[in-house]
C-alpha cells in the first residue's frame, strides 16, 4: 500500500509518514479471536442446551448449501489444549473467545449451572493464563438459548434481565481471572441480520423486531455493565465493552457527505452513540421516526429511550471494541438503486453503498481492500467518542482457497497492521473537534480465528457454515483462518498457514519489516 496522505470529507491526515519505521509501542498487545458456535462443536455434549443456531441449521439444513453446521466444527470443546498451544505458537498476548450461554446455563436461566460447561471454560481460562495469555471473554456471540428465543428472544424486553442474570453468573465464576469482557459481539448482526433471514434465529421482521432488538440489547448491555460496576469492579478492576462491527464509510463526492454521516450513525452510531454520548443519534432518530409515521405506524419503529434509560446506558464502556474489515463508498440513492441492507445500501436513509474502483476487489462484491480506511476510522472514533482505550477485536480476509500458502491474507494482515504505527505519525483534524490529536490509546489488535462464520480474525478453521447470501449466510467454503482445519479428519488437525507464520514474526519482533521482494520474516 502507499504511504500517501489521504483526504476524506471530515478528516485530514497530514505530515509525512515513514513507512520504514513501523515499530509497535511497548504497550501494544497482539491477540486472536474465535466464537463458541464457530469452533466448539459438542453441540449436545453433557447437558448443554439447544441454541438458536442449533435449531435453525437442524431444522433448515438447506440454508447451507452442503448441509454443514457447527455440531462438531473445530471440536474445540475437546481440543482446547491444542487451541491454547496455537495461541502460544502465535506469540499472543491475549485470546478472545466467547462463552456459549446454553452450554453454561442449559435452560438460559441461572437456576441450573452446568458443571461440565463451567469446568470447560475454567480449564480454558486457566490454561491460557498458565501460558501467559490473557483471556478476553465475549458473553454473547449470536447463540441465544433456543428456549429464550421461544419466549420472544431479543424482541422481548424481559431479555435484558435474563442477560443480566447470565452476566452475573459469568462474573461469579470467572471475574477473578478475566479482566476484559465484551458483552455483545456485533449487535447489528444479532438484530439486523437475525431479523432479516440472514442469521439465526432467521426471522423476517427487520422493521419492527430488528429495532426492538436494538433497544433491548443495549439495555441488557447496560444492566450487565452496572452489575459489574456495583459488585465486582472494586475487587477485580476489570473492563467491559461492546464490540461494534464498524464498516468505514466515505462519500463518493462532497455532495454525499451528509448521507455518509447518516450511514455511519445507522451502521455504528445506533450502538455506540447511546453508550458514549447518550441516546440515539439525533438526526437518525428523527429520520426513522418520520419514516415510521409516513408508513402508518402509531409509534416510532426505533423505540425511544426514557430519560432514565438514557442515563442507564450512557457511560457503560471502559474501552472501544472495534471489528473492522473493509471500507465502502456512499452516495445518495437514485431510483431503484438503494440495494439490500446491510452491505449494499439503505432505503431508510436513501443511501447506496459501492466500492472505489481503485480498491483491490475480493470474491465478495461488497468487500474491497482499503487499509487506510482503518486508520481514518480510528482517528474518527478517537475524536468523536473521546475513548480512553481502543481494542481492534476483529480483522481478517475471507478467501475461497484453503491453501496453506495464503499470501493474500498475509498481505491483508500486514497492510492493516501497518496502519497502527502510522497513527502516531499522522495528525488528524475533525469537524467534531477543532484541534489536532494523535490517538495513542489503541492497545490491542486481534485477527479473527473462528470457523463457521463470516466475520472473524485469525481462524482455527477453514470454512463457514453459511450460504451464499450477504453477511452471515455466507459460503461455507470460504476461509478466514490463520490455521487450516482438516474437517475430514476426526481429530480436526490444525495446520498453520503462511499468514500464521507471518503473524508470529510480527508478534515476536513487535515491528513490521520494510517491504522487500520475496518473503523474509523468519
Amino acid at each position: 500500500m502507499s504511504c500517501a496522505s489521504v483526504v476524506v470529507y471530515f478528516v485530514v491526515l497530514v505530515s509525512p509518514i515513514n513507512c520504514e519505521n513501523l515499530t509497535f509501542p511497548p504497550w501494544f498487545l497482539f491477540g486472536a479471536a474465535t466464537s463458541a458456535y464457530q469452533i466448539e462443536g459438542g453441540w449436545n455434549a453433557s447437558d448443554k442446551g439447544e441454541s438458536i443456531w442449533d435449531k435453525v441449521l437442524h431444522t433448515h439444513p438447506e440454508i447451507v448449501g452442503d448441509g454443514s453446521n457447527g455440531d462438531v466444527a473445530c471440536d474445540s470443546y475437546h481440543l482446547w489444549r491444542r487451541d491454547i498451544q496455537m495461541c502460544e505458537e502465535l506469540g499472543l498476548d491475549k485470546y478472545r473467545f466467547s462463552i456459549s450461554w446454553s452450554r453454561l446455563l442449559p435452560s438460559g436461566y441461572p437456576n441450573i449451572i452446568s458443571e461440565d460447561g463451567k469446568n470447560y471454560y475454567n480449564n480454558l481460562i486457566d490454561g491460557l493464563l498458565e501460558k501467559g495469555i490473557e483471556p478476553v471473554v465475549t458473553m454473547y456471540h449470536w447463540d441465544l438459548p433456543q428456549y429464550l428465543q421461544d419466549l420472544g428472544g431479543w424482541a422481548n424486553p424481559l431479555i435484558s434481565d435474563w442477560f443480566a442474570d447470565y452476566a452475573t453468573v459469568l462474573y461469579s465464576l470467572y471475574a477473578d481471572r478475566v479482566k476484559y469482557w465484551i458483552t455483545f459481539n456485533e449487535p447489528i448482526a444479532t438484530c439486523d441480520n437475525g431479523y432479516s433471514k440472514r442469521s439465526a434465529p432467521y426471522l423476517d421482521d427487520l422493521k419492527i423486531g430488528g429495532f426492538l432488538c436494538n433497544k433491548n440489547l443495549l439495555i441488557a448491555h447496560a444492566k450487565a455493565y452496572r452489575i459489574y460496576e456495583e459488585s465486582y469492579k472494586l475487587k477485580y478492576n476489570g473492563k467491559i465493552s461492546l464490540a461494534n462491527i464498524f464498516v468505514w464509510f466515505e462519500p463518493e463526492t462532497p455532495d454525499d457527505a451528509t448521507v455518509t454521516e447518516l450511514m455511519i450513525q445507522l451502521y455504528e452510531g445506533r450502538f455506540a452513540h447511546p453508550i458514549y454520548l447518550g441516546g440515539w443519534p439525533p438526526e437518525l432518530e428523527k429520520i426513522l421516526a418520520e419514516n415510521s409515521k409516513r408508513e402508518g405506524y402509531k409509534y416510532p419503529r426505533l423505540p425511544p429511550f426514557t430519560p432514565e434509560e438514557v442515563e442507564l446506558v450512557r457511560g457503560t464502556s471502559d474501552y472501544y471494541a472495534l471489528n473492522h474489515y473493509f471500507t465502502r463508498l456512499i452516495r445518495k440513492v437514485i431510483p431503484e438503486e438503494a440495494g439490500s441492507w446491510p452491505f449494499y445500501g439503505s432505503d431508510e436513509i436513501g443511501a447506496t453503498m459501492l466500492n472505489d474502483p481503485t480498491w483491490a476487489p475480493t470474491f465478495l462484491d461488497w468487500f474491497a481492500l482499503n487499509p487506510k480506511g482503518l486508520r481514518t476510522q480510528l482517528h474518527w472514533i478517537n475524536a468523536t467518542y473521546r475513548v480512553s482505550e481502543i481494542m481492534i477485536t476483529e480483522n481478517g480476509l475471507p478467501l475461497l482457497t484453503k491453501d496453506l500458502y495464503d499470501i493474500a491474507r498475509l498481505e491483508y494482515l500486514r497492510d492493516h497492521l501497518e496502519q497502527v504505527p502510522m497513527l502516531e505519525q499522522t495528525n488528524f483534524k475533525s469537524k467534531f473537534n477543532n484541534g489536532f490529536c494523535n490517538p495513542t490509546n489503541l492497545f490491542f489488535y486481534c485477527p479473527f480465528v473462528p470457523i463457521p462464520k463470516p466475520y472473524l480474525f485469525l481462524s482455527f478453521s477453514a470454512k463457514y457454515f453459511l450460504r451464499d447470501l450477504p453477511y452471515l449466510l455466507y459460503i461455507f467454503r470460504s476461509t478466514y483462518g490463520l490455521y487450516a482445519v482438516d474437517f475430514a479428519d476426526p481429530q480436526r488437525t490444525r495446520t498453520p498457514r503462511e499468514s500464521a507464520r507471518y503473524y508470529f514474526s510480527v508478534t515476536k519482533a513487535r515491528s513490521l519489516q520494510p517491504r522487500r521482494k520475496g518473503l523474509n520474516y523468519e
